[in-house]
């Protein structure tokens, strides 16, 4: 079985020290294949080394991390990224979402919490620590105060809006398949066919897409 590619990105020698320490430990399924101390480095390194994770600061000088994601997953969609921060505002952790980053943990983790999620993003799952978790379940269970416009995403069709209101509300391609009674194949392209319509990385950038416009099922 093949190690995970993990590339570090990061502008603080001392972090960077601690997690190539960590990716030691784990030496046999993973291996470092690059280090980058800015977000222009960290896109010149990701076409370089075709990592398979990225370890990615948010705050770094000149190209910030979200933007470095963005552009990093514009032309390497398979790579996943970690962004790994001691900021755990709304603000920095829906950016990542939507800049198509697949999991969100704060510097203060445990090295084997942090391990798990470099496998788990490695995999193609979405991963969060449990404070991040617990905001985002905070966020999503807000009612939404304003009304929503009569006109949502009109790039889509009307299958496409009923589908993503259900994913935004957590449902599961074979749940969706299940209450649309379609098959699952159907569904699978519904899915592809909305986040590329949206321009978005995947199914957390859909969600917050569709919750910003105050999309629902009862709107569809």
């Amino acid at each position: 079985m093949s190690r995970i590619r993990v590339l570090i990105a990061d502008d603080h020698p001392v972090f960077r020290y601690g997690l190539r320490a960590l990716l030691l430990t784990e030496e046999t399924m993973m291996e470092m294949v690059g280090e980058a101390t800015s977000g222009e480095e960290a896109v010149t390194l990701a076409a370089q080394c075709l990592p398979d994770v990225i370890l990615m600061d948010v705050n770094m000088p000149g190209l910030n991390g979200i933007e470095a994601t963005r552009r990093i997953l514009a032309a390497t969609p398979q790579v996943g990224i970690l962004m790994l921060t001691m900021f755990d505002d709304d603000e920095s952790v829906f950016a990542a979402m939507r800049a198509g980053a697949r999991g969100y943990l704060l510097k203060g983790a445990e090295g084997d919490e942090a391990i798990r999620a470099i496998s788990a993003v490695s995999k193609g799952d979405a991963i969060f620590s449990p404070t991040i978790a617990r905001r985002l379940m905070g966020y999503f269970a807000k009612p939404d105060p304003s009304p929503p416009p009569t006109n949502l995403f009109p790039e889509l069709t009307e299958r496409e809006r009923e589908i993503l209101a259900l994913i935004a509300q957590g449902y599961t391609n074979p749940a969706i398949a299940e209450r649309l009674v379609l098959s699952p194949k159907t569904v699978r392209n519904h899915v592809s066919a909305i986040f590329n319509k949206l321009q978005v990385a995947g199914r957390a950038g859909a969600i917050i897409r569709a919750r910003d416009a105050g999309l629902t099922k009862e709107n569809t």
